[in-house]
């Protein structure tokens, strides 16, 4: 019998009140900032400003703010979350719940739910537009490559292993637009081999990984997606290519019900990201589109959200139904780092804890792709970690650093 919760005794949770800690650094001045620039980049009245100006205010070291019922489908649930945490400050909550319930407040408080003119207005679409249009050399670029590499592999008629590690690591890597990985193009284009970012991940399963989408093991893939932009777009490929190579039969994508954490996926923002696709003048990219369209049309690529995606509980926390969909998967591909947080709890393991001893209430095998953005991470070799606390004091935070974790 599997379990159902991690098999160790769980650790505390990440506060905001830890001193000098990133969490801390989000809760009293990014979230604030975040805030403030939901005001900046949107037209909302005076009253839904002021509003959003006092909640800036509160987070430093005031107290959690009232949730008003605006009719969304959740508003149950989060009172019966909030229940726990009344009067209480925001720094003095667990971090992962202080986050979801500050962007699921940014929408109590610009009427995102209540019918009015405000209703379903993205509070963050401004940047989420912003990240595909800064991106779109990087866009045509990966477009043309898989486009040629689903064409070598009908010619070939066989995967060369080498382009599902390369699309894996773009997947991981997707939210940095700098990529300092293209210079992988200039020569052997399917051999993905820059050494500088190899270096920069910590636990490196993509051959594994690889070898099992090879195999005939697996048919259907379950992917939890992070963010819209060129992220969205860097998994779009992937799946461009697992489906277009015949080497999956479907693919299901996991977005969220509601916009969240500024820049994460909806289902409405697939489709606006296939359409910017689809208007492009480089006729690779337009056939990058096309086939996408194709997928969702047949469903072989199935667009799915859930609440719980938005709430605050840990992933062993799941409801039944939704544990019960994932399990219909033959793996599990879970991006990012606020994703990787759930998996964790967001709470402070030991990094060299066995992340299989944590995850192991999921249904079937997993690959976690997580930039590191925040301080929970497992599954580390103590040398590894030495040596990169040794030559970047931020590597847990600062984006540079990786993982392609996979439990079987």
């Amino acid at each position: 019998m599997k379990s159902q919760i991690p098999k160790l005794p769980l650790p505390e949770s990440l506060v905001g009140s830890e001193i000098g800690t990133f969490t801390e650094f989000t809760v009293t001045q990014r979230m604030p900032g975040i805030a403030r620039r939901v005001i900046v980049e949107n037209n909302f009245a005076p009253s839904i400003n002021q509003s959003l100006e006092n909640l800036a205010n509160q987070l430093p070291s005031g107290y959690l703010l009232a949730f008003e019922d605006d009719t969304g489908i959740d508003v149950i649930n989060w009172q019966k979350y909030l229940e726990p945490y009344k009067e209480q400050r925001w720094i003095d909550i667990p971090w992962f719940f202080a986050e979801t319930y500050f962007y699921r407040l940014i929408l109590n408080l610009t009427n995102y739910f209540r019918s009015g003119e405000w209703q379903g207005v993205d509070p963050f679409s401004l940047q989420k537009s912003q990240g595909l249009n800064t991106s779109l050399d990087a866009i045509i670029t990966l477009c043309e490559q898989v486009t040629q590499w689903l064409k070598d592999s009908q010619q070939d008629g066989k995967i060369n292993q080498n382009v599902l590690i390369t699309l894996l690591h773009f997947a991981l890597w997707g939210n940095r637009v700098d990529l300092s990985l293209w210079s992988a193009f200039e020569s052997d284009r399917s051999n993905f081999d820059v050494e500088n970012q190899k270096a920069h991940i910590l636990v490196d399963d993509a051959s594994h990984v690889a070898e099992l989408l090879i195999s005939s093991a697996c048919q259907r893939i379950d992917f939890v997606v992070d963010n819209a932009g060129f992220e969205l777009i860097c998994d779009l490929c992937l799946v461009d290519f697992l489906l277009g190579s015949g080497l999956i039969n479907q693919i299901k994508l996991h977005l969220k019900p509601h916009p969240t954490f500024v820049s994460d996926a909806l289902i409405k923002d697939v489709h606006d990201t296939v359409e910017f696709l689809a208007g492009s003048k480089s006729q690779q990219v337009v056939a990058v589109a096309e086939r996408l369209k194709s997928y969702i049309a047949s469903e072989k690529l199935i667009l799915s959200d859930d609440y719980f995606w938005t709430s605050p509980l840990a992933f062993w926390e799941i409801p039944v139904s939704l544990k019960q969909e994932l399990a219909a998967a033959d793996l599990l591909i879970i991006k990012g780092d606020a994703n990787y947080r759930r998996l964790l709890g967001d709470r402070h393991w030991d990094f060299t804890t066995n992340i299989a001893d944590i995850v192991c209430y999921l249904p079937v095998p997993m690959v976690a792709l997580r930039t590191l953005k925040s301080e929970v991470a497992a599954g580390l070799q103590p040398e590894v970690i030495e040596k990169v606390s040794k030559s970047d004091a931020n590597w847990l935070t600062n984006g540079q650093w990786g993982v392609v974790q996979f439990v079987e």
